[in-house]
């Protein structure tokens, strides 16, 4: 009689093994391959191709969940993956990036601006991961990484367009760093998008929109994009602003009379 195969005490035999779905997991290892590519071409001097590198791991980024929504294939796997892949795109990649192409000629304040972004976007994930059951699906508390890694990574990519250095900009990069950083662990709320249904029919007029803002964003990309990223992180100030004022933000739901 051939011996029994000692059993593992760390798997529960009544418990079937679930296996990883593919489709969305091949998206979200893209995005990682992007950031992974963005911090070795900024350690390259080539931080074009960088800030390039961290855009494209925005698109698949926003794939990777739309997918899994689409075709049923959310998993506990895929959400804690997914966050690993964001702090590597939105948080060490960008931090990296700019610390090389501006911030290092800053000594300390350089390496800290670089810090306090990446243990932001750190920071960001965790509680969004924490807090997703609990919030208004409506707004994100605090900037989205995504955002903050193209604030950082699209003023790269507009001073290099426009022939600026790093050294150059090195005062409103470090700016923009701690700035990305700090309002990524706020409280400022920014609209989420996440009532946009695809499916719906939307006038003609939208369409006519999204075709004009393609046409502007491939007239100049570096410029149009982070202007785009910079009026968003604006856009929660404003509507912080509007609240203290005592002013009804638009999609907020309106108080029922006593």
């Amino acid at each position: 009689m051939a011996d029994t195969p000692p059993r593992n005490p760390l798997i529960d035999p009544n418990k079937r093994r679930r296996g990883i779905y593919i489709l969305p997991n091949l998206f979200t290892t893209a995005a990682l391959f992007a950031g992974f590519y963005a911090i070795v071409q900024g350690m390259n001097g080539r931080f074009e191709q960088a800030a390039v590198a961290i855009f494209i791991a925005m698109i698949f980024d926003g794939l990777d969940g739309r997918i899994a929504r689409i075709t049923h294939t959310q998993s506990a796997f895929g959400a804690e993956y997914d966050s690993l892949s964001d702090m590597v795109s939105f948080g060490a990649a960008p931090a990296l990036v700019a610390y090389e192409w501006a911030l290092r000629d800053m000594g300390k304040l350089g390496w800290i601006a670089a810090f306090i972004y990446c243990a932001g976007a750190a920071l960001r994930l965790a509680r969004f991961n924490t807090t997703i059951d609990v919030v208004d699906k409506r707004y994100f508390q605090g900037l989205p990484s995504p955002a903050a890694a193209a604030l950082v990574a699209g003023l790269v990519w507009v001073g290099i367009d426009n022939g600026f250095t790093g050294p150059e900009l090195r005062w409103f990069a470090c700016f923009l760093t701690i700035f990305a950083g700090l309002t990524m662990v706020s409280n400022v709320l920014y609209y989420s998008g996440k009532e946009i249904n695809l499916r719906r029919t939307v006038p003609f007029f939208a369409v006519l929109g999204i075709m004009l803002a393609f046409a502007l964003i491939s007239l100049d990309p570096a410029s149009v994009l982070f202007l785009l990223f910079l009026a968003y992180a604006a856009s929660g100030y404003v509507i912080l602003a509007m609240r203290k004022l005592g002013k009804r933000v638009p999609g907020d739901t309106p108080e029922a009379p006593e």
